[in-house]
């Protein structure tokens, strides 16, 4: 049996765990450290397995001291990560740890530093990297059959901005904004498409121009007087307001208020040691058939495009007329069989049968990506890696 601790249960580290138990290693959760008790204990309801078997810590230095654990999960607010990582790594335990990896450069160089001298296996958890239509795509670069990839070209039009401007997410102080939150995903697949090469200058602009407003701060969508008309209500039965998920209607906040936090559109250039210049645009209003999520790679032989959505990857070659499409389809399953092959693969390196596909080094470079990004924006220079 592989004895799991958790820091941090919400709704993303119940399912991480749910995924591992489910695997056939004989996964098992027995200890949760979390100071949100009644949200645990809402979490802990929705189990299979007798929940009572599970012990209940608020604080996460006293579950590592007591409990004989053989990995644990960090799942916290994204604020946190750095720390209660670098309290993981110093007992030598396997660490699963969600993104963002840091928040901030001071807490990058804090987990790097702890990362130097950790032995055990970690996990950062990025499965878009590891869906079938990405390695795919890995596959086709690797074979050689585009030449030399010399330009990458990433876009995501997120159709459910309002998970980042109507609930918790709004709040910068925890999320760090949102090339931390999302564009480190999408970033960190390109890093491993083009051999995970050091990046070596980095260029960001950001804008807000539809999040934003003088609605009064704190106001929830259920306390306005525009409720049944606004476009981002949950309460507009017209509206289309993208996914709807992460909180109940009641729940969701003012997007036009002064609190909202957190830039609507975001564009990085990167230029690696190797030669590839990367470029990246996400937006947060897109909606329906706009919504996409997909890297073009181009080289002197051919092209691939592949987006997550569709699940479909083409290829162009460029000196003949060929054609190719690969369909890659997953069935539904979590972030397209990403989060499964990254729990599969986490467990076989806490057995000692398997290297990380996923290792804290990937999400370190991803995160001084998006960090030097984030101040090249606020800064307006371009940001050089020391």
């Amino acid at each position: 049996m592989i004895k799991l601790g958790i820091i941090g249960y919400g709704g993303r580290g119940s399912g991480l765990v749910r995924i591992m138990e489910q695997l056939p290693f004989g996964a098992t959760l027995t200890a949760i450290a979390d100071v949100n008790r009644p949200g645990v204990l809402k979490q802990l309801a929705k189990r299979e397995k007798d929940p009572n078997a599970i012990r209940l810590y608020d604080q996460p230095d006293e579950m590592l001291a007591r409990e004989p654990l053989d990995a644990v999960i960090v799942a916290t607010r994204c604020s946190q990560h750095t720390t209660m990582a670098t309290k993981v790594l110093a007992r030598g335990l396997p660490l699963y740890l969600e993104k963002p990896v840091a928040t901030s450069l001071e807490d990058y160089r804090r987990l790097a530093e702890a990362a130097r001298t950790a032995k055990a296996p970690t996990m950062v958890s990025f499965p878009l990297r590891v869906t079938a239509v990405a390695q795919q795509a890995k596959r086709i670069i690797e074979s050689g059959q585009l030449g030399a990839i010399s330009h990458v070209q990433g876009t995501n039009n997120v159709p459910y901005g309002e998970v980042y401007f109507q609930t918790w997410y709004r709040d910068e102080n925890e999320t760090g904004g949102l090339f931390l939150q999302k564009a480190t995903h999408d970033i960190d697949a390109i890093n491993a498409l083009i051999g995970e090469a050091d990046p070596v200058r980095v260029a960001g602009m950001v804008s807000k121009r539809v999040f934003r407003g003088d609605k009064p701060a704190g106001l929830r969508c259920t306390d306005c007087g525009e409720k049944l008309t606004c476009l981002e209500s949950k309460f507009n039965p017209t509206a289309s307001t993208g996914a709807g998920f992460q909180a109940k209607p009641e729940e969701y906040l003012c997007c036009f208020a002064t609190d909202t936090g957190n830039e609507d559109s975001g564009d990085a250039l990167i230029e690696y040691a190797n030669g590839v210049r990367a470029n990246y645009s996400q937006n947060f209003y897109s909606r329906r058939g706009a919504a996409v999520r997909r890297i073009r790679c181009i080289g002197n032989l051919g092209t691939i495009e592949f987006d997550w959505n569709s699940e479909r990857a083409t290829v162009w070659m460029a000196h003949s007329s060929r054609v190719e499409t690969h369909d890659c389809s997953t069935k539904d399953e979590s972030h397209g069989g990403g989060d499964k092959a990254l729990a599969m693969n986490f467990l076989q390196c806490v057995r000692g049968e398997a290297e990380s596909i996923s290792p804290l080094s990937a999400g370190l470079r991803s995160v001084l990506i998006c960090l030097l990004a984030r101040e090249s924006a606020r800064t307006g220079k371009i940001q050089e890696v020391r």
